[in-house]
């Protein structure tokens, strides 16, 4: 055993691997439930798809379940896609399933893995790639670098269609909105800022608001909040898998 072939190996694959993504189909930015979702449904469709999560471990704000308790609960709506990412789940009543937060997180992500979609994670995504009034792109860096305001230039990643899957920071989105003179598809042009906790009408609205923004930018799962104005939801998922569906669907129909 050599050590100098373990790094080989280790530099060798994950070269390959972002050589091959710096030009995609997708880029989605953040590894949530719906970025997840929306990654694996795309690639499964034959998408070159990117996921692109700032931290270490992929899942979003799965794993902690409710305040720490390890369960969380979503619709019979979304059984479904339990179902398609092979994720265990016990009924909990006539409406909801309760699904083990562990298992719901390693599952979407293995799933998405699995279907073909790219992760890779400690990369944050710091500005857009911005020409002819569409979005083109990702400037990216590493975690660390960012994290530390290390004074390091960043990479580019090319690609038909970037989505701000980033939760209820929306980074992608508003980082755009401020740096750039634009219009993007809201009531005042700007993101509106998300509300406090109401889940039956937070449920609906991160489907209903899983769209473009502006040209080839898109938005799901807890972004579509802090975007359009919708209310937060709390520890109940099928909102954001059901929202990730939907990104799959729309992009793929825009993308031809």
């Amino acid at each position: 055993m050599r050590e100098i072939d373990i790094t080989k190996g280790i530099v060798q694959y994950h070269v390959r691997d972002l050589m091959e993504y710096v030009s995609s189909d997708v880029v989605i930015v953040g590894a949530g439930p719906s970025g997840l979702v929306g990654a694996g449904l795309l690639a499964e469709r034959g998408r070159r798809v990117a996921i692109l999560e700032k931290r270490l471990s992929p899942g979003g704000g799965i794993w902690g379940g409710g305040m720490g308790y390890t369960f969380v609960i979503t619709q019979e709506e979304a059984r479904h896609i339990l179902d398609a990412f092979e994720i265990p789940y016990e009924r909990a009543s006539a409406e909801f399933l309760a699904v083990d937060a562990a298992a719901l997180a390693s599952g979407l992500i293995f799933g998405a893995v699995k279907r073909g979609a790219k992760l890779f994670n400690l990369t944050t995504v710091e500005d857009l790639m911005v020409s002819d009034g569409r979005v083109r792109g990702v400037v990216i860096n590493n975690s660390f670098a960012v994290m530390n305001h290390f004074p390091i230039d960043p990479l580019t990643l090319e690609t038909r269609a970037v989505v701000d899957a980033t939760g209820h920071d929306h980074d992608v989105v508003q980082t755009f909105s401020k740096k750039n003179d634009v219009v993007i598809d809201t009531p005042t042009g700007k993101p509106l800022g998300e509300r406090s906790l109401f889940a039956e009408p937070a449920e609906r609205a991160v489907v209903e608001n899983t769209r473009q923004v502006y040209p080839g930018l898109y938005v799901c799962g807890m972004s579509t909040a802090s975007v359009y104005g919708g209310y937060r939801m709390g520890p109940i998922f099928g909102g954001m898998l059901l929202s990730g569906e939907r990104l799959a669907e729309l992009i793929d129909s825009n993308l031809g």
